[in-house]
């Protein structure tokens, strides 16, 4: 904060949201008009994935693949008590993200990682949509869209990749309890480098953005079939972008 500046005055140019769910108040900082809608819409942009959370127990462990600026970590948190790893690559986000966690006191709570995770471990590049805290649609790897064809991207950074089952057996962060994937195009790699953590009775869930135009990602399906997992078809199909350019895309969530 800059010297003699009030916190009236400095919430201005870096605005800080307070959302309230039951007796958990979270704040999130809002630089910017995507991260604004972010907390605008937190209820109703995925309303399944507030309702997988609402089945958490106290001090289970998610790990959140694609974390963007955390809304769904910090709500596993802060409203149900979750320990939380956290994953988001992307450099503005990532900072959005740790400030978030300062913001409604969780650094004991949830763990943030400036990491893709896909299918192998190493040094990569990150394609961006935009250089912007709260953007999405970026890829790790290859320059692909979310339906993996061949896009041009404004902006790359250097970044690094890990498979969520060798993080686990470094003993980085214990086995999850429940998954959270959308990394916008790459879901089945993230699932590849968790077979391990998958096929463990511990892991209860998995909620998994799937675009149903992709045969990668509707393989993912029967992976996680095989694996004991079941998923509501009509909560999938209620969750499915019907038009626009996210048509056939939603979330699914599997429960052992």
């Amino acid at each position: 904060m800059t010297e003699g500046m009030t916190l009236e005055q400095y919430e201005r140019i870096d605005p800080v949201a307070t959302f309230r769910r039951g007796a958990a108040e979270m704040r999130f900082a809002t630089p910017n008009r995507m991260t604004f809608w972010r907390v605008e819409s937190v209820l109703e942009k995925e309303p399944e994935t507030i309702r997988w959370i609402e089945g958490f127990e106290a001090g289970e462990i998610m790990v959140d693949a694609g974390a963007n600026v955390g809304m769904y970590a910090v709500w596993a948190a802060a409203t149900r008590g979750a320990r939380v790893f956290a994953f988001e690559p992307e450099s503005q986000n990532y900072a959005t993200l740790c400030r978030n966690v300062a913001l409604n006191g969780l650094a004991e709570s949830v763990t943030a990682f400036c990491t893709a995770l896909s299918d192998e471990c190493g040094f990569g590049t990150l394609h961006l949509s935009a250089l912007e805290a709260g953007r999405s649609c970026h890829s790790f790897g290859e320059a692909l869209d979310f339906n993996l064809e061949p896009q041009r991207f404004p902006f790359h950074q250097g970044s690094f990749s890990a498979t969520l089952d060798s993080l686990v057996a470094q003993d980085a962060l214990p086995a999850p309890n429940h998954i959270k994937i959308d990394v916008d195009g790459i879901e089945h790699k993230v699932i590849a480098g968790a077979a391990a953590c998958l096929a463990d009775p511990a892991c209860r869930s998995v909620l998994v953005e799937i675009n149903r135009k992709v045969a990668l990602h509707r393989a993912i399906v029967e992976t996680l079939e095989r694996l004991g997992f079941s998923y509501d078809a009509a909560e999938a199909e209620s969750a499915l972008r019907k038009d626009g350019l996210f048509e056939g895309v939603g979330n699914h969530v599997f429960r052992r």
